[in-house]
């Protein structure tokens, strides 16, 4: 007998984890991004990453063409971006800090960490899709991340 939705909900919301924005840019070069909780690294060598997105999601129709993508893990103090890049705010990148990439896809200020990926493969599965990611560049920052658990947002205490 299949899991009760509800269960499986409260089971999956007690994993805590961190919170990244996905960037990337469209055919017409518009900046594309959204929070996205559902990642993980792959392996070690060579390196590759994973993001798990719905396929409703607003970001999904221009993951399907991108080739490049980046992962930014935010800060304790970003839970505004995050909420931000939650929405359904047309223009998110509006007065948000950005540099370009060497690729040219969008690096949020001030995270953690972030990385640099190309697209190696799509996986479709369920109502979600896994997108495997080459990772090409790296950055961190000795800051506190900002973590989501139990359908909201929370903080490392040591």
């Amino acid at each position: 007998m299949p899991i009760d939705k509800d269960l499986f909900r409260a089971v999956l919301g007690r994993f805590a984890s961190g919170v990244t924005i996905i960037t990337t840019t469209d055919d017409d070069g518009r900046d594309q991004g959204m929070t996205v909780s559902a990642f993980s690294s792959l392996s070690l060598d060579p390196p590759l990453v994973l993001v798990c997105i719905d396929h409703g999601a607003s970001l999904w129709p221009v993951l399907q063409t991108a080739e490049h993508f980046a992962v930014n893990i935010l800060a304790s103090q970003q839970e505004a971006l995050s909420r931000r890049f939650s929405s359904k705010e047309p223009d998110r990148f509006d007065g948000i800090g950005f540099t370009r990439g060497n690729t040219g896809v969008p690096m949020l200020d001030d995270t953690l960490a972030s990385i640099e990926c190309a697209i190696v493969t799509r996986v479709p599965q369920g109502d979600h899709s896994i997108l495997i990611g080459h990772v090409e560049s790296g950055t961190t920052r000795d800051l506190q991340p900002l973590l989501y658990y139990r359908g909201g947002y929370a903080s490392l205490t040591r």
